[in-house]
């Protein structure tokens, strides 16, 4: 293993050095086709936290930012190695770890011998040795692995014949030896299986099909898992590809409590309803379409022949309450969800659905994804993150993450989580050190496993396969301002000083002043946790000023530190006013009169490159100079002088009504309340 994966402390102006020498694919390489492989494994028991968000017919969705878990961003050094095509599925039996994909040989470590195997294979979990049991002979790929009920393995893929036995795209295992069990009816005809789901002893196929054990199919299918047999209440079809193509399913997942699957693909019809390469099924009683749509998937992206349709991967999270998108598609956002990541509420009805959020990559394609311990990862061949200003390059707040990343399912931004595929020197004689995709992510029982058309990742060499270990990874907790409304408000009135005034939520008390030397050339100030954000002035920074971070415990204020080299496009002294909630930076700004709010992820502190501005009536806000929150209202001062409060609900519509104002110390007080330099804490 190498150290590696997590962003330190950038100095001023700083960018990775490695950003300079990545390769630039341009869209016209990336493949038509994106084999992405939902695995199975048993016993495995995914943890994610639920997001608490509020009913969509009466309050905005705002998801919370939950405490989360992400894996090592150290690959284990045990895996074995691939060569050729990619690794596009992993399943776990017992101790057993089983590879499906489209490559040709393997090997042990980067020094033995290639042996050939095509297209499947297993090791032990522990030692990572490659079996000599497990032997099968398959002429395809193989797209897709389910540990199945009883001990079997089943797999689907591109492949006509096994073990010198016709079993067309579809087949169950034994895991052991490699042998076929006869008794598993399950068949497909010509086409391809491209991803199964198993729920209970559901088995849910998708993929290019119009037949299923005899039975007509199009695109989509549910069968016994004990058997192979068709379930014949399941009667979905996805119909009709884009742009004059055949129509397939590529990409399927369920809730965990089995009662919604979402299905995308290649298709602009589900059951005869308009639904264009998105849909949700209802699998309670009789499946049944539900009545979900959105449109941002109708419009074409930069090429239409290439990008037939561009929703490569889907996933749920939490408890089913929502899913996330990844896709590919080049140009074409924002009217299009084009190489984006979005996420959508599971409970939602309606048509013309938006996302909740959208991370843009700018560019560059998403093909897998994967959500546990309520962290979303995403891979591909992007090349950043937060990215929705540029094409094909890094605009203002891009994050470098070179084809894998962890974001968080609040907001989409990307966590403190940077492996990177790159291989460095560690990569052998004639391995690949970039490709174009990363088909598979998959939670296993030990670790994030993960399938790529390449060889290297966390500077160290994977051929076309690898996982990352929960070991040695680490838990990301939520950070947000004091919930007390008893403490003080601290008002900048000279360089280095500040008022220290008591507040209890509606009055304030006598106030005192308290030297602080290390809080000079501030600007807009809010506290988050155990330390305050401030704006900085800061000579020879880009813009002239930067967020900067200090700790405070209710005395001295710390030396500052750059929040992040990634903030650095950005001018903070034009904020009059600001105060961070839930993953939320909201703030006032010179020259305008909205509230506004960015995204501001403090695992790693990246500022979130998109404006939004939030619904209010009756507070002018051009007038605010300086913002605190304090037990749901936001207490600000004015340029008259004066200290007012106003509710603050950021899912309600307005989120501030101005009716609601009061002046908690009017002008001409003892303090003058205009100025950006004011927070609050219980300290």
């Amino acid at each position: 293993m190498s150290p590696c994966g997590v962003d330190g402390i950038r100095l001023r102006r700083s960018r990775p050095l490695w950003r300079r020498s990545v390769p630039i694919i341009s869209f016209q390489w990336r493949p038509t086709r994106r084999r992405r492989v939902r695995a199975g494994a048993v016993a495995l028991v995914t943890i994610a936290a639920v997001l608490a968000v509020p009913n969509a017919a009466d309050a905005a969705v705002l998801p919370v930012p939950e405490t989360g878990t992400v894996v090592s961003a150290n690959p284990a050094d045990q895996t074995p190695h691939a060569r050729d095509g990619e690794t596009r599925a992993f399943a776990q039996v017992g101790n057993t770890v089983f590879v499906g994909g489209s490559f040709t040989q393997i090997r042990q470590t980067a020094t033995t011998a290639w042996i050939t195997q095509r297209y499947l294979f297993a090791y032990d979990r522990t030692s990572g040795t490659i079996s000599t049991s497990f032997l099968p002979v398959l002429d395809g790929a193989v797209n897709s692995l389910i540990a199945g009920p009883g001990g079997t393995l089943i797999v689907g893929g591109a492949f006509k014949n096994v073990n010198g036995v016709a079993r067309r795209n579809l087949v169950a295992l034994d895991p052991a030896t490699g042998m076929i069990i006869e008794s598993w009816v399950g068949r497909s005809d010509g086409g391809m299986i491209r991803d199964m789901v198993l729920h209970g002893n559901d088995l849910y196929l998708a993929g290019a099909f119009n037949w299923i054990n005899g039975t007509a199919h199009s695109g989509l299918a549910r069968l016994n898992a004990s058997t192979g047999a068709i379930d014949p209440t399941f009667n979905i079809n996805a119909t009709v590809g884009r742009h004059d193509t055949g129509s397939y399913a590529w990409a399927i997942d369920v809730t965990p409590d089995g009662s919604t699957m979402v299905a995308g693909g290649n298709f602009m019809f589900v059951n005869g309803l308009s639904r264009n390469q998105m849909a949700l099924i209802d699998l309670t009683g009789t499946p049944s379409v539900l009545d979900w749509s959105t449109e941002k998937f109708v419009p074409p992206c930069v090429a239409p022949a290439t990008f037939v349709h561009y929703v490569q991967d889907v996933r749920f999270g939490g408890n089913g309450d929502w899913f996330v998108v990844g896709t590919n598609g080049g140009s074409g956002w924002p009217a299009a969800y084009c190489d984006a990541l979005v996420r959508f509420e599971t409970a939602d009805r309606g048509p013309n659905q938006l996302g909740t959020w959208v991370a843009w990559t700018g560019n560059d394609t998403i093909t897998s994804v994967e959500v546990a311990d309520n962290i979303i990862y995403l891979g591909g061949h992007f090349r950043w993150l937060n990215n929705p200003n540029a094409h094909d390059a890094a605009g203002p707040g891009a994050v470098d993450r070179l084809g894998i990343a962890a974001v968080t399912p609040a907001t989409g931004m990307p966590v403190n989580w940077n492996p990177g595929r790159r291989g460095g020197s560690a990569l052998p004689s004639g391995a690949s050190n970039w490709g174009s995709q990363v088909p598979v992510l998959w939670r296993g029982t030990d670790g994030l496993y993960f399938g790529h058309n390449s060889d290297g990742m966390g500077n160290e060499y994977h051929g076309r396969l690898g996982m990352f270990p929960i070991a040695g990874g680490r838990t990301i907790t939520p950070r947000n301002p004091p919930t007390g409304t008893t403490g003080y408000l601290y008002l900048g009135t000279g360089e280095g000083e500040l008022a220290k005034v008591p507040f209890d939520g509606t009055s304030i008390g006598t106030p005192s002043t308290v030297s602080q030397p290390n809080y000079t050339g501030a600007g807009a100030t809010w506290r988050v946790s155990d330390r305050i954000y401030w704006s900085r002035t800061v000579s020879g920074t880009p813009t002239g000023s930067r967020i900067d971070i200090s700790m405070f415990n209710g005395a001295a204020i710390g030396v500052p530190w750059e929040s992040s080299g990634y903030n650095d496009w950005y001018n903070p002294a034009n904020l009059t006013g600001a105060f961070f909630l839930d993953g939320r930076l909201y703030y006032t700004r010179t020259g305008a009169n909205q509230l506004y709010y960015r995204y501001f992820e403090v695992d790693g502190n990246y500022l979130g490159a998109t404006e939004f501005t939030l619904p209010t009536t009756g507070v002018t806000w051009s007038a605010v100079r300086g913002m605190a929150w304090v037990g749901g209202n936001i207490v600000y001062g004015h340029t008259d002088g004066s200290l007012r409060s106003v509710p603050f609900d950021p899912t309600a519509a307005p989120a501030v009504s101005g009716a609601a104002s009061t002046v908690i110390a009017p002008a001409g007080g003892g303090l003058t309340w205009s100025t950006p330099r004011m927070f609050f804490s219980v300290q």
